[in-house]
């Protein structure tokens, strides 16, 4: 009892005593809190900061690897592109280097023949020539007839003038002044004054009259000496009426030429001449009748035969038909060559055989 009376007596400082520390506990459980939260917090800022770095690194690794491999791809596309313009180069050149040689070779064997052209140049220059001649007559011509014409023209002139001055020819009683005593000979003029005939002046004709009387009609030769009357107008037609065509569309339909049919303006055959004609021509123009067959060995076994102005011997020349060097010998006199008159040169003789490189004849 003593004890219950003892605590109920210290019931006041014990609760007191218990609020304060309470109090104190809640307070120190607050700050400790406080305190774990930021270590939390900060640990956890650390922990995410760290992994941030971690995969930072990672895709900065990813996208290394990913870049170097389109880097890597868009090289070697680069790369083979540049290949294939190297090779597309060394091909065109090659190309025209196969192209300039087989120009060359056509051009020398077939287009500039040297044959055809000195022939064609021989017979312009003999043209020329006689063109020139011809031209240089016809300017002799022109040159005598101009001289001719303006002797006749000052010879008429000289007559017409001598005529003017008729008068001034001397008589039997009075000499002319180009007829003067103190002269031994005449002056050149007295002459032309003697053939020439005094100019008389023409006297203007007068014209008839026409008669308009009708009672000498019979009489007349002439259709002028009719009275004659102006043209009339032209009488101003009205149109008809009703679908009808201008009268000159229907003068020019009724009166229009003959056309031919296709049947009368050209042959049953004329197709078939055309093809001929044209294959004709084609064959002119060819140089080798031979059918060129690039793959095939159709060619492989014939020889070849390096010749300007001819692929064989029977074949069709580039010019034409005709040769310029063509052999009869039916016309010959004997089988033996022409032989010169001077002497052969020894340089020419040796002709054909080897030579070494210090220009001696092996």
């Amino acid at each position: 009892m003593a004890t219950l009376a003892r605590l109920q007596a210290r019931w006041s400082a014990v609760g007191n005593q218990y609020y304060l520390r309470n109090s104190v506990v809640d307070t120190f459980r607050k700050k400790e809190n406080d305190a774990a939260v930021k270590i939390q917090s900060w640990f956890r800022g650390c922990q995410i900061r760290a992994y941030l770095r971690h995969l930072n690194r990672a895709a900065t690794i990813v996208q290394k690897w990913w870049r170097g491999y389109l880097g890597r791809r868009q090289y070697q596309l680069i790369v083979k592109a540049a290949c294939y313009t190297m090779k597309m180069n060394l091909y065109n050149a090659m190309a025209v280097r196969i192209q300039r040689q087989w120009r060359g070779y056509k051009v020398r064997k077939y287009l500039f023949n040297y044959f055809y052209l000195k022939e064609y140049l021989r017979a312009v220059s003999e043209t020329n020539d006689a063109i020139r001649e011809a031209l240089e007559e016809f300017a002799e011509m022109k040159e005598r007839e101009e001289k001719k014409a303006n002797l006749e023209k000052e010879e008429k002139k000289r007559d017409y003038q001598a005529r003017k001055m008729h008068y001034l020819l001397s008589t039997k009683q009075i000499p002319g002044i180009y007829n003067s005593p103190f002269r031994k000979d005449p002056d050149p003029w007295e002459l032309r004054l003697q053939k020439a005939k005094p100019l008389t002046h023409r006297r203007p004709k007068v014209k008839q009259k026409y008669s308009t009387d009708l009672s000498n009609w019979l009489a007349c030769t002439s259709a002028r000496s009719f009275p004659q009357s102006e043209i009339l107008p032209p009488i101003n037609r009205k149109q008809c009426q009703g679908p009808f065509r201008d009268i000159t569309d229907v003068l020019e339909q009724r009166y229009k030429p003959l056309e031919p049919t296709l049947r009368v303006a050209e042959r049953i055959n004329e197709l078939k001449l055309a093809r001929e004609e044209l294959r004709r021509e084609e064959w002119v123009r060819n140089v080798n009748d031979n059918m060129f067959l690039p793959f095939s060995s159709y060619h492989k076994n014939k020889k070849y035969i390096p010749s300007i102005h001819t692929s064989s011997k029977y074949s069709p020349d580039s010019y034409g038909k005709q040769h310029f060097r063509t052999e009869n010998p039916n016309k010959w006199i004997c089988d033996k060559d022409f032989q010169t008159v001077l002497p052969s040169f020894d340089l020419f003789s040796k002709y054909g055989k080897l030579y070494s490189k210090a220009g001696q004849i092996v």
